[in-house]
């Protein structure tokens, strides 16, 4: 999502007239894009700007967007010396006047306003990330007010965009050789537009899984989407998967942990038995999904048998990757309320202990790859062979192979000859 920010904000930039540069040294505003999920993301911002600040030759223009300019606001400006503007999640359009502001000696630019009407959610082809690759956000907030998740606060709540929207931009994105495109939210099943409008004619009982079909019959190549919501994840979703070929073999479903019974501490809204019947559905499917996670491990209140729950549902659930976290209070959530009972260094012997066991189950999970042949499209240069490509697989693995340029943008059949834990290396198929 932020990435997806970041490139609409340089849009709207190059739109107004500023110039971006890669070069930090003679830029005249930096901005910095940031993100409040973890605690650790705040401190490095707090260090960033003081390195720019120490490197700079004469004044630059120092603003700070994201998440954590929506949550602090204006406190930014006395926790952080040099900070200039304040952008939050929801003022990224007015980003041009913001730095106007700031540029015409005004100190102190803040705008943690709503969103306009007329916000333009479109990326300039040369400001995208990636010219075969493109993020699509569908829905942007969140109410599901998890307990140690300052999402809500710092985006706001949910509001989905139009489907017909999303289906002008997908289709556009095509004609301009966009092979494959992510659709991006918080939790992007908890899908609700205003209207039917795109979706008429589409099957399926949830607006997402009719959104997953009506994107896929643009025919564009390759279609993902992440993330999923345990609560709001419901079969006709894999039903979609298994209809259309364009639709990507890979579901991240972060379950955060094997306890049921810290779920509810969590504020969660699922169960495991529900997650693993999900789970079970997902693993029957027609189709080879590749499943990933996220776990927050020693959140308040966890026992060694609640922790234990969870090494048994990493075990069972065979993921090929998991996001681990161990757990730190973050400030006007919920569980910074709570007593955050467990060490910091019991936290660090679960999570080594869980990394242990994933570790296992992941090399044991990712040998089903070798010498199979996965459907790759070519996104770049390999910075790790020599004369080779990398780019992902329909299941979202990282594959690097020897190339030519004339490959890039182009999905190309390659079969696997190395399995590591987060690449792939393998050989085209003529």
């Amino acid at each position: 999502m932020n990435v997806s920010d970041t490139e609409r904000v340089s849009t709207t930039l190059a739109r107004d007239g500023f110039e971006i540069t890669n070069d930090e040294s003679s830029a005249d505003v930096i901005l910095l894009n940031t993100c409040s999920v973890r605690e650790k993301a705040e401190s490095k911002l707090y260090s960033r700007v003081g390195r720019i600040r120490k490197a700079a030759r004469g004044k630059q223009v120092i603003g700070v967007m994201g998440c954590v300019a929506q949550l602090d606001g204006e406190n930014l400006f006395k926790n952080i010396e040099g900070v200039d503007i304040v952008l939050g999640t929801r003022a990224v359009g007015r980003v041009s006047e913001a730095v106007e502001r700031a540029l015409d000696g005004e100190e102190f630019v803040l705008d943690v306003g709503e969103r306009d009407n007329d916000y333009d959610w479109t990326v300039s082809d040369t400001h995208r990330h990636s010219p075969y690759v493109a993020f699509l956000p569908i829905i942007e907030g969140c109410n599901k007010f998890c307990t140690y998740c300052i999402v809500p606060f710092s985006r706001g709540r949910e509001r989905s965009l139009p489907a017909s929207q999303i289906i002008r931009q997908v289709i556009e994105l095509k004609s301009k050789g966009v092979r494959e495109v992510h659709l991006i939210g918080q939790n992007v099943n908890s899908y609700r537009p205003l209207s039917e409008d795109g979706l008429e004619g589409f099957a399926g009982k949830s607006p997402f899984s009719r959104l997953l079909r009506a994107v896929a019959a643009t025919g564009i190549e390759r279609i993902k989407f992440t993330t999923s919501f345990p609560r709001d994840f419901n079969e006709d979703i894999v039903e979609a998967i298994e209809t259309h070929p364009n639709l990507c073999n890979w579901v991240h479903l972060p379950v955060q942990s094997g306890s049921t019974r810290v779920l509810g501490m969590m504020k969660r809204g699922h169960t495991i038995e529900r997650y693993i019947k999900q789970i079970d559905r997902l693993r029957s499917s027609s189709r080879d999904i590749a499943l990933t996670t996220d776990i927050i491990v020693g959140f308040p209140g966890e026992t060694e048998e609640d922790f234990q729950h969870t090494v048994k549902l990493v075990q069972y659930c065979g993921f090929d990757s998991v996001y681990m976290f161990k757990y730190s209070p973050r400030p006007n959530t919920p569980a910074y309320e709570m007593e955050d009972d467990v060490s910091e260094a019991e936290k660090t012997l679960r999570f080594l202990e869980l990394e242990k066991t994933q570790k296992l189950v992941q090399q044991k999970r990712l040998e089903r790859y070798s010498n199979a042949i996965l459907e790759v499209l070519a996104e770049g240069r390999s910075t790790r062979t020599e004369n080779g490509l990398t780019g992902h697989s329909t299941c979202h693995k990282v594959v690097n192979f020897i190339g030519d340029d004339d490959l890039l943008g182009k999905v190309s059949k390659i079969r696997i000859t190395e399995v590591k834990a987060n690449s792939m290396f393998g050989e085209v198929v003529s």
